[in-house]
């Protein structure tokens, strides 16, 4: 009779853990232990003047086909913070959003960054609910006799862990090779100067003595020794971010073909400040290669594992 009770107290006692396990939830990656954050330039998911099928069409969509694509590598990564560039207005933004859900892959939370740029934004897609989302739109630098604006602005989105770690993310999309004026070659000093707002912004929204902890990541457009990416990760002796080293399963680096030059290159990058650094998955990332990536974008999708400790 007493082995009785016992064996009926210990099925008991089981069958609450049980219980409380179903009121809690089971513990997730996403919820404190393996967040997967990417980066990714959609190429215009927007209006835009394009080439298809060897015909020019003006104002013309994004192809249905390419679209596909785009959320084939979206639903293998499974990523669980999907930074974006050059995505369209708000309706894109929320098709992208609907598409990825009807197919099994649920953002349920979204920002997105409207800049001084009328036509591609940038924009982040999300598992984790956002705890502040701040939209820097006027920022300005030095630029030959003038001021110049950073074209897409900053977006920053805040996230805070069940273990209480506050972090941000901001998504960046510098300025592109094309020329404005003849005067700046490939626009090398116009994308320094957006650099260097940005840089002032972070630094003094986050001291880098104070050991915070956020990221930046985004199509940067140029490459990792160029004046643009040195702001970006130093100041001084004052290490800003530490970069999040990626290759392809063949180890190849590259995120971007730039047709005009005929060159490979990498410009798209996660940027780590160096008390989240350390959190990454062996401090790498990961370059997509898969077959349907060539044909959702010109870039390549960049991915890294970050683990909160409990």
């Amino acid at each position: 009779m007493t082995l009785g009770r016992k064996s009926a107290k210990f099925q008991a006692a089981w069958y609450w853990v049980f219980v409380l396990i179903l009121i809690s939830g089971f513990p997730t990656d996403v919820e404190g232990r393996r967040i997967r954050v990417a980066t990714l330039n959609l190429d215009n998911y927007l209006i835009a003047d394009r080439r298809v099928e060897g015909g020019y069409r003006p104002d013309y969509p994004k192809p249905e086909a390419r679209k596909s694509a785009l959320r084939a590598v979206i639903l293998a990564t499974e990523a669980d913070i999907l930074a974006v560039q050059e995505m369209g207005t708000e309706p894109f933004l929320l098709e992208l959003q609907r598409d990825l859900r009807l197919e099994g892959l649920d953002y349920p939370h979204t920002a997105l960054m409207v800049g001084n740029d009328p036509d591609r934004h940038t924009a982040v897609l999300s598992k984790l609910p956002f705890r502040e989302v701040i939209r820097e739109t006027e920022l300005d630098f030095k630029y030959f006799e003038g001021r110049g604006l950073v074209k897409r602005g900053l977006l920053e989105v805040v996230f805070e862990t069940e273990s209480g770690l506050r972090w941000s993310l901001f998504n960046l999309h510098l300025k592109s090779r094309l020329e404005t004026r003849s005067d700046d070659i490939e626009s090398n000093l116009r994308r320094r100067g957006e650099a260097l707002a940005v840089r002032d912004v972070i630094r003094k929204k986050y001291p880098p003595e104070e050991n915070h902890h956020y990221l930046i990541v985004g199509d940067l457009n140029d490459s990792r020794n160029s004046p643009a990416l040195r702001l970006l990760k130093k100041r001084g002796e004052s290490i800003l971010a530490k970069e999040i080293k990626a290759h392809d399963s063949r180890g190849e680096v590259w995120t971007y073909f730039y047709a005009k030059n005929e060159e490979y290159s990498r410009v798209d990058y996660i940027l780590a400040s160096p008390a989240l650094f350390p959190m990454f998955l062996n401090e790498k990332g990961v370059v997509v290669d898969s077959p349907e990536m060539d044909a959702a974008s010109d870039h390549r999708m960049v991915y890294a594992d970050l683990e909160i400790p409990d």
